[in-house]
C-alpha cells in the first residue's frame, strides 16, 4: 500500500466542493479528494493538475481514506441533512480512533451535536464547521465558524487559518487580490474555535439569519427609493454605491449597486424590472426565527425578514389581491435628496438592531447549550469573506471589546450615540412607509424593537390579566418581589387575592 500523501481529504465536489479543495491546495496543503460520481473528480483533478499543494483523485472511499495522513481529517462539503449521514456512515468503517471528520454544510446545528456525540462513542471526532462567502469565498478566503472538539480543531487549524479570508490587523477592512495560485498573505484570519459541539454550526445560522434581515433592509430601502421618490433602478444604484463608501460600506451593499446598475441582455432594461418578485430560501433563516422562539429571545427583525421571503412568495395571490385591495393615494412632494438621507439612517439604525437581535440570541444559546462564546471574536471574523462582511462589524468588535459582557448592543456608547444621530429619520421613514403604503417589514420591526427594549413599562400587564382571567396562569405584582405569583377570581373581583 502507498504511504499517505495529503494532509486533509474533501467530499463533495459541487462548486463550493471544487472551490474549497482548489484554496486549500493553492495554500500548499496537498489535498485528496472524492465525489460519488467518479467522472466529476476526474475532471476536475485533470483541469487542476498544478495546484502549489497537489490534487490527488480517488474513485473508491477506501482509497481515499488510506491516501490520508493521520490523524485522517476528511472535509465533507455535500447537501445537508441524510446526504451528509450517508456519507458519515460510508466513512466510519474506514476511519481509526482519532480521526477527524468536518461538517462544511449548512448543517442544523442539532444534527451536529448528535453527530458529534454518536461518532465519540466510537472514538472518532467530529467537527461542524460554518463556511461563510459563497462560491467565490470559498475559493479566495471565506469566513470559518469550527465548533466540537477542541484538540480535534488543532490538528485543522493550520488550514483554516491558510484558507480563511484576512484583514488588516490595523483597519479591520479584507484584504483583496487573491488569485488562483496566488492566496493572500498576511493579515488576520477569519476564522476562530467557537466552541464545542454544535456552536459553530449555530454561530453560522445566526449569521444567515442576520444576512436574511440584512438583504430584506436592504431591499426595502429599494423599494421605498422607487415606490415613494419614483427613483429608476440606475438612480438607486448611484445612491447605494454612495453609500458604500460610508458607515454602511459593506459587501451586500456594494452587490446591490452593481446589481440595480446591471442592464438585462435581452431587452436592455434595468436587470431588476425584469427579475420576478419571488424569493427562495433554503431554511436557516427560518432555524434562527424558531430557535429564537424556543428560547424566548425577542428576534422580530430576522423573523420578518423570512416572512417577506415568504409572502413574496405567493405571487399570484399579490396579483389578485391587487385588484381587489387598496392603498394611500398620497404622492412625495417634499426633498427629495433628504428623504434619500433618512432612508439611509433608517438602513442603519435598523441595522444595528437586528444584529444586536443575533448577538442576543447567540448570548442565550450558550447558555442553553453549555457553550461559552466570545462575541469579539465572533464579530471579528465575519469581517471579512463572509456574506454580512462590512466595515460595521469592526464597530462591534471594538464594544465587546470594550464590555465582553454587553448584555445588548444598543447599551454600548457608540452604538446608542449613532441610535441617537439618526433616529429622527428613521421615524421619519417609519412614517411615510406607512402614509405612502410601501411594506417596509424590517424597517417597522427593528423600531418596534428598539421602543419596546427601552420602554420601562410595556402592556403585557394588561396581558398577563387576560391570561389570568380566561386560564388561571397567575401574575406578579409591581409590590411584591419578582417570582411570587397571585390569582384573582376575575368574575367575582370582591374575592381575596390568592399568593400561588
Amino acid at each position: 500500500m502507498a504511504e499517505p500523501i495529503s494532509e486533509i481529504g474533501l467530499i463533495g465536489l459541487a462548486v463550493m466542493g471544487q472551490n474549497f479543495a482548489l484554496n486549500v491546495a493553492d495554500h500548499g496543503f496537498p489535498i485528496s479528494v472524492f465525489n460519488r460520481t467518479t467522472a466529476t473528480m476526474q475532471k476536475f483533478v485533470a483541469e487542476n493538475l498544478n495546484t502549489p499543494g497537489g490534487l490527488k483523485g480517488f474513485a473508491t472511499l477506501e482509497e481515499f481514506v488510506a491516501s490520508l495522513k493521520k490523524p485522517r481529517r476528511v472535509m465533507i462539503l455535500v447537501k445537508a441533512g441524510a446526504g451528509t449521514d450517508a456519507v458519515i456512515n460510508g466513512l466510519i468503517p474506514l476511519l481509526e480512533s482519532g480521526d477527524i471528520i468536518i461538517d462544511g454544510g449548512n448543517a442544523n446545528w442539532n444534527d451536529t451535536i448528535r453527530r458529534e456525540r454518536e461518532l465519540k462513542a466510537k472514538g472518532l471526532r467530529f467537527i461542524g464547521s460554518g463556511v461563510s462567502g459563497g462560491e467565490e469565498g470559498a475559493r479566495f478566503g471565506p469566513s470559518l465558524m469550527p465548533g466540537g472538539d477542541p484538540a480535534a480543531y488543532e490538528f485543522i487549524r493550520p488550514i483554516w487559518e491558510a484558507v480563511a479570508a484576512k484583514v488588516d490587523k490595523a483597519s479591520g477592512k479584507p484584504l483583496e487580490g487573491a488569485a488562483p495560485g496566488k492566496p493572500i498573505q498576511g493579515g488576520v484570519p477569519c476564522t476562530t474555535y467557537i466552541g464545542p459541539d454544535g456552536a459553530g454550526h449555530y454561530v453560522k445560522m445566526v449569521h444567515n439569519g442576520i444576512e436574511y434581515g440584512d438583504m430584506q433592509m436592504i431591499c426595502e430601502a429599494y423599494a421605498l427609493m422607487t415606490g415613494v421618490l419614483g427613483y429608476t433602478a440606475p438612480e438607486c444604484a448611484k445612491v447605494f454605491a454612495e453609500w458604500n463608501k460610508g458607515v454602511l460600506d459593506s459587501f451586500l451593499i456594494e452587490i446591490t449597486a452593481d446589481i440595480l446598475g446591471q442592464a438585462d441582455p435581452v431587452t436592455g432594461k434595468p436587470i431588476v424590472d425584469v427579475i420576478l418578485d419571488t424569493a427562495g430560501q433554503k431554511g436557516t433563516g427560518k432555524w434562527t426565527s424558531v430557535s429564537a422562539l424556543d428560547m424566548g429571545v425577542p428576534a422580530p427583525t430576522v423573523a420578518e425578514a423570512v416572512f417577506a421571503r415568504c409572502i413574496s412568495a405567493v405571487k399570484e395571490e399579490r396579483m389578485a389581491a391587487s385588484k381587489i385591495l387598496t392603498g394611500p393615494a398620497e404622492t412625495f412632494s417634499g426633498d427629495k435628496a433628504g428623504m434619500v438621507q433618512a432612508i439611509h439612517d433608517a438602513l442603519y439604525c435598523s441595522k444595528i438592531c437586528s444584529y444586536a437581535q443575533g448577538f442576543q440570541l447567540m448570548r442565550e444559546a450558550q447558555k442553553e447549550y453549555n457553550w461559552t462564546l466570545h462575541f469579539g471574536e465572533i464579530s471579528m471574523i465575519w469581517r471579512g469573506g463572509c456574506i454580512i462582511r462590512a466595515r460595521f462589524l469592526q464597530k462591534i468588535k471594538e464594544a465587546y471589546d470594550r464590555d465582553e459582557k454587553l448584555a445588548n448592543l444598543l447599551l454600548d456608547p457608540y452604538f446608542k450615540s449613532e441610535i441617537d444621530r439618526c433616529q429622527e429619520n428613521w421615524r421619519k421613514v417609519v412614517s411615510a412607509a406607512a402614509t405612502y403604503g410601501v411594506p417596509a417589514p424590517t424597517f417597522f420591526s427593528a423600531l418596534a424593537y428598539y421602543d419596546s427594549y427601552r420602554a420601562p413599562r410595556l402592556p403585557a400587564n394588561l396581558l398577563q390579566g387576560q391570561r389570568d382571567f380566561f386560564g388561571a396562569h397567575t401574575y406578579e405584582r409591581v409590590d411584591q418581589p419578582r417570582g411570587k405569583f397571585f390569582h384573582i377570581d376575575w368574575p367575582k373581583p370582591g374575592r381575596p387575592q390568592l399568593d400561588i
